[in-house]
């Protein structure tokens, strides 16, 4: 336990809080006064520790999430990869955290969506003895689209997720970008305990980047779209009324 302390940085009042809630995996134990803790634990009780410090999340709040239940909060992207964590590191890692069915109660095109979404690959569909479920992430995404439909961008529109297909190869390439830029300025300057730092500090902060750009690029070519339809119109017409005369 001693050691534990030491390589995350909480204390252990705290960690067998996070043991006896079900967040951190049991250790095993060779003896009565002994238990074995290896680098799952540390991964685990590092991710429970980010998630209610940087996303404010309460030990009730992770926990619902880990089981699939959901919480009423809106999960940041930056948390995913901390609730995988603890998903894949808990005793039922086996078994998919969210029901589809349970989306289908909020989001009534849930199935649809999510059998489109894993026709085009960006999410999968896994097939488990309670029926089909989506990792937390895939859950995610799932409900974004859900949200999408219920402030208007719906079958009257024309939108489908099938139109997502894009972001597949355009966040391939950001991501290979990123991290080919990130090994090339790292590797040999950084030990990779930093390295893990810097990137835990970076993500979050790119995404936001990239988000803002990505704004302020829609909206720009929206106005130039606009204008170029209405230039063409005006010279139609023009051409129209010249020929008349």
């Amino acid at each position: 336990m001693k050691e534990l302390e030491e390589a995350t940085g909480v204390n252990r009042e705290t960690i067998r809080v996070f043991l006896r809630e079900g967040l951190v995996p049991q250790p095993e134990r060779s003896g009565r006064t002994v238990a074995e803790y290896g680098d799952q634990h540390v991964e685990a009780i590092r991710a429970v520790r980010r998630l209610q410090r940087e996303n404010r999340f309460t030990l009730s709040q992770i926990k619902e999430l880990v089981a699939g239940s959901g919480t009423s909060k809106r999960v940041d992207e930056s948390a995913f990869d901390d609730l995988e964590t603890l998903v894949a590191h808990s005793e039922a890692s086996d078994q998919a955290p969210v029901a589809l069915d349970s989306l289908v109660k909020r989001y009534p095109k849930a199935r649809q969506d999510a059998k489109t979404l894993s026709e085009i690959g960006i999410i999968e569909i896994i097939e488990t003895d309670q029926g089909e479920a989506l990792s937390l992430t895939s859950a995610e995404l799932v409900s974004i689209w859900g949200d999408m439909r219920n402030a208007g961008f719906n079958d009257t529109l024309d939108y489908s997720p099938d139109i997502l297909g894009f972001y597949i190869e355009a966040s391939d390439f950001v991501g290979a970008w990123e991290a080919k830029t990130f090994l090339e300025h790292v590797e040999g300057r950084r030990d990779v305990e930093e390295a893990a730092r810097l990137v835990e500090v970076a993500l979050p902060l790119m995404l936001n980047f990239f988000g803002l750009m990505r704004r302020r690029a829609f909206f720009r070519h929206v106005d130039a779209i606009r204008h170029a339809r209405e230039t063409s119109d005006s010279r139609t017409l023009d051409h129209r009324a010249h020929r008349e005369q």
